[in-house]
């Protein structure tokens, strides 16, 4: 398995784990949050999906999202299957990037974000990427411990 197999592995089985515990949500805990600064289980299912697409305009631009509308902006909430079912063309459309760079490209593109302060090697942005979704499916199965409710299991 090459680097950009890996990549791509790691990306599908995230995603694959996060829709488990999303949809391991009930209906009536969509707006629960663990205090007044955090966000709501809804909120976070949109942050992952949405986040994405900004990270697939901010490699295609090599830093710079510019003054981006997201598809998702002013988009009313309804529920976590249709969160879902929204991003799918997005997700495709972001695995298809993926897998059309080569194995050197992940070396040789820089991602480049002075706002931040970010110099990183496109793989190394990919992986971070994957990273923060994973951070965020932990964070909601955090919620789902503090509200008493069964965990899906994702270690499968």
């Amino acid at each position: 398995m090459n680097s950009l197999e890996t990549i791509s592995l790691n990306f599908n089985e995230i995603r694959r784990r996060s829709i488990k515990v999303w949809l391991g949500i009930p209906e009536d805990k969509y707006y629960w949050k663990p205090d007044a600064g955090a966000m709501t289980c809804m909120e976070m299912v949109r942050h992952v999906l949405e986040s994405q697409y900004i990270y697939q305009q901010i490699i295609i631009n090599r830093g710079d999202p510019a003054e981006l509308i997201t598809p998702w902006q002013d988009k009313p909430y309804k529920s976590i299957q249709q969160e879902i079912a929204f991003s799918l063309p997005y997700q495709s459309a972001f695995m298809a990037m993926v897998h059309d760079f080569s194995e050197s490209q992940l070396e040789e593109i820089e991602i480049v974000r002075p706002q931040l302060n970010q110099k990183r090697k496109l793989g190394d942005y990919l992986l971070r990427i994957a990273y923060h979704e994973a951070i965020h499916t932990g964070q909601l199965l955090s919620y789902l411990r503090t509200m008493d409710i069964n965990r899906p299991e994702i270690w499968d």
